[in-house]
């Protein structure tokens, strides 16, 4: 049987050709292997020279300079700003700023003074409510600080519209009385606080002792600076108004301070 062969590109027509077709079958040629595609041929770089590299260099370098002559004007702004008008001699003359020092140093050393005025040579006492601590000064120095207990600022309000609202006030107070061994007269927030009826203001069932420590000095208001059963507490606030201290700060606070002393609350 004959067969038909179809010679590849190239090769001679009487050339054999081996194929595993079917006798029969035509026999086309393989096709001719793809070309490369543009995106599969890298570029050969050509060599850099030396003259290039610094004519690059230098075409960068005038590109930063040009930026930089039109960044001049703020720049000057910013130096006029910080240092004052005048050529750069005059700036580092100290002889012209002798005068503004001068009147400066007068004006702080004024300060210093109405501070030592305002500030208090005897005993005061200064009570942070933010953080809950207390500072005691004598003579302009600092000889004891602590922590001490504040107002919740929590409100209590009953059902014919009674209410408090459990605060220490601010401000500069004076000491009015210093009381050893205090008796503590409840008020009637303390018994509705408890669920308890209210008794009459003159009730014995109103005096309770012990329970504000050894010493209690006021502030006016029915405000104290008191001792505490809770010292656990101290440093939080939790009192209903008045200032609680531990018992040996307590002790120290009430030897320094008199009648009259101040205490700034704030």
């Amino acid at each position: 049987m004959d067969e038909t062969v179809i010679p590849r590109p190239g090769e001679a027509e009487n050339q054999p050709v081996h194929t595993d077709a079917t006798p029969g079958e035509d026999v086309l040629p393989e096709p001719p292997p793809a070309r490369p595609s543009k995106k599969d041929i890298t570029p050969a770089l050509p060599p850099l020279s030396l003259g290039k590299v610094f004519l690059t260099g230098a075409l960068l370098g005038g590109l930063l300079a040009g930026l930089a002559l039109l960044a001049a004007p703020g720049l000057r702004e910013w130096k006029f700003t910080l240092l004052p008008p005048g050529s750069p001699r005059e700036t580092r003359n100290p002889e012209k700023f002798k005068p503004e020092l001068t009147r400066l140093n007068g004006s702080l050393a004024e300060l210093r003074r109405k501070n030592i005025r305002l500030t208090p040579f005897s005993p005061y006492l200064i009570v942070d409510t933010a953080d809950n601590k207390f500072f005691l000064f004598s003579k302009r120095k600092l000889i004891r600080e602590g922590m001490c207990s504040t107002g919740s600022y929590t409100m209590l309000k009953t059902a014919d519209n009674r209410q408090w609202i459990f605060k220490t006030p601010r401000g500069m107070f004076r000491i009015q009385g210093k009381i050893p061994s205090p008796v503590w007269r409840m008020p009637d927030w303390a018994f509705i606080e408890e669920g308890r009826p209210v008794p009459p203001p003159d009730s014995p069932e109103r005096y309770e002792s012990g329970v504000l420590g050894d010493y209690a000095l006021a502030l006016g208001g029915g405000y104290l600076i008191h001792g505490t059963l809770y010292q656990r507490y101290l440093g939080m606030p939790v009192t209903h108004g008045c200032v609680r201290l531990g018992d040996e700060d307590l002790e120290s606070i009430y030897r320094n301070l008199e009648i009259g002393s101040r205490v700034y609350i704030y």
